[in-house]
């Protein structure tokens, strides 16, 4: 998905963060200006404006761009699909996976978009509570399924790695409209991911 804002505004944006990140560097007793530090004020800019490169993004537009007419009405799972994203409370990563599915009502979008949905949101600063409700809802608002499920499963390193330290927490969130919010559906869907969450 193509920024909406122009080059020049993200070179400005870039220099600016870039200037930021060297006044941080150096409150945290560093010199910016030696050799091993001299260009990390840029690099980390980039890297932020990549990692938080979903605000350019439109969900609505990730699906609709390849929206087609189809019968199938049984459940569409894609499972596995890695994210990566920061917590906005600390700024650190939280990394894992997202499973999906929606049963079709009409019509249905290309997989990978899917994919491109996840990153639209995870690509921000974010919970991961609201990174569920807000991949579940646009699939909704989209395809106007008979249902969506999502589960994500991350590791998060504010826990890890600061903190209360626990290496080996992983949180686990989930999702359901519609026909998911059935019991019985519910159940094959968490059956089928089932060996995943295992």
């Amino acid at each position: 998905m193509a920024y909406k804002k122009t080059e020049e505004y993200d070179i400005a944006i870039t220099e600016s963060l870039a200037e930021n990140y060297r006044s941080v560097i150096d409150l945290l007793g560093e010199d910016p200006s030696r050799e091993g530090l001299e260009k990390t004020p840029e690099r980390v800019a980039k890297a932020m404006q990549y990692l938080t490169q979903g605000y350019q993004m439109d969900a609505q537009e990730i699906i609709n761009s390849a929206k087609f007419k189809e019968p199938y009405s049984e459940m569409v799972i894609v499972k596995d699909i890695e994210l990566y994203s920061l917590c906005e409370h600390h700024m650190l990563p939280f990394i894992g996976k997202a499973h999906i599915a929606y049963i079709p009502n009409g019509y249905i979008t290309g997989l990978s978009k899917l994919a491109r949905v996840v990153d639209c949101f995870a690509r921000r600063l974010q919970v991961q509570e609201r990174l569920t409700d807000q991949i579940l809802t646009a699939i909704q608002e989209a395809l106007q399924p008979q249902g969506v499920a999502v589960v994500i499963e991350a590791r998060h390193m504010c826990m890890m790695m600061r903190g209360v330290g626990k290496q080996n927490s992983v949180t686990t969130t989930s999702a359901f409209s519609g026909q998911f919010e059935v019991n019985e559906t519910r159940s094959e869907f968490l059956r089928l991911i089932s060996a995943d969450l295992a």
